[in-house]
């Protein structure tokens, strides 16, 4: 048992590295949010309105992934008396680092959640957004925040739901929906529970309103994960996707949101 778990723990490393050791992957992912989002607030936006930084705080986000969430966030960056960006790839912190450039003071690790290279209680925040479900050994992942968080910090983490856009896309192909997701809106308190003694629940409202079916069919392609659709030729998947466009529209429902996770429960005031 324990040999096959190490064995699974390294091919899910390895997934991720493939999905994610280049920006392109992601970026296919993130423009399709861009363009046919409902709601034009913007997840990335929506994410960093729950971010409360006070002046000279520390802060470390981990899988900072293409750093594009900071892009014009100059005034919250320069809260930070110390502000840590962080990627399990190499290549994704490059790109990173070449599109923030504008913004001084950012220091780049490559660094895995399981282990954070940082003495105990060493930042304020700690941010954690759309990739907890990809961590091996989660549970080491999230002592090793813990540790790295201030008693009174809080952690953010956002992820998805199970019954938003990988549920409606595997139920276009007749695939059965999973609800066992290692890191969801559904499980992620159950998860952050024992680490962590106050954890709330946030959602974000949208979805997508596609109109062409061949950025969708990118999305799909750009999957690692969903190897079963990936294997389909790409007419068959655009087939599928224009049958059940009405109106000209392909409607995907999103579920999104985040937890934010705090080190000391707060008193009725606010105040930990």
């Amino acid at each position: 048992m324990r040999t096959r778990n190490r064995r699974q723990g390294v091919n899910d490393a390895e997934t991720v590295r493939r999905q994610y050791g280049t920006a392109d992957r992601l970026n296919t992912r993130i423009s399709i949010h861009g363009k046919y989002s409902v709601n034009k607030q913007g997840f990335g936006n929506w994410i960093v309105s729950h971010y409360r930084f006070r002046e000279g705080m520390t802060v470390l986000e981990l899988g900072c992934g293409t750093g594009e969430m900071w892009l014009g966030q100059e005034e919250l960056a320069g809260r930070c008396a110390r502000l840590v960006l962080s990627d399990f790839s190499d290549g994704m912190l490059n790109t990173a680092r070449e599109n923030l450039r504008g913004l001084e003071g950012i220091e780049y690790r490559v660094i895995d959640i399981r282990d954070i290279p940082y003495g105990d209680r060493a930042f304020d925040a700690v941010i954690a957004n759309m990739m907890l479900y990809h961590v091996p050994d989660l549970a080491r992942g999230l002592r090793e925040v813990r540790r790295v968080l201030k008693e009174d910090g809080a952690f953010y983490c956002a992820t998805y739901g199970e019954h938003g856009m990988m549920a409606y896309i595997r139920g276009l192909f007749g695939m059965e929906a999973r609800t066992d997701g290692p890191f969801t809106l559904q499980n992620g308190a159950e998860k952050l529970a024992p680490f962590f003694p106050e954890v709330e629940r946030f959602l974000y409202e949208d979805a997508l309103e596609v109109t062409d079916a061949e950025d969708m069919a990118d999305y799909i392609q750009s999957l690692t994960g969903m190897a079963e659709l990936r294997e389909l030729p790409r007419e068959e998947i655009l087939s599928v996707l224009r049958r059940h466009m009405e109106g000209g529209v392909l409607r995907v429902p999103k579920e999104y949101g985040m937890f934010v996770a705090r080190g000391a429960a707060r008193g009725k005031d606010g105040t930990a």
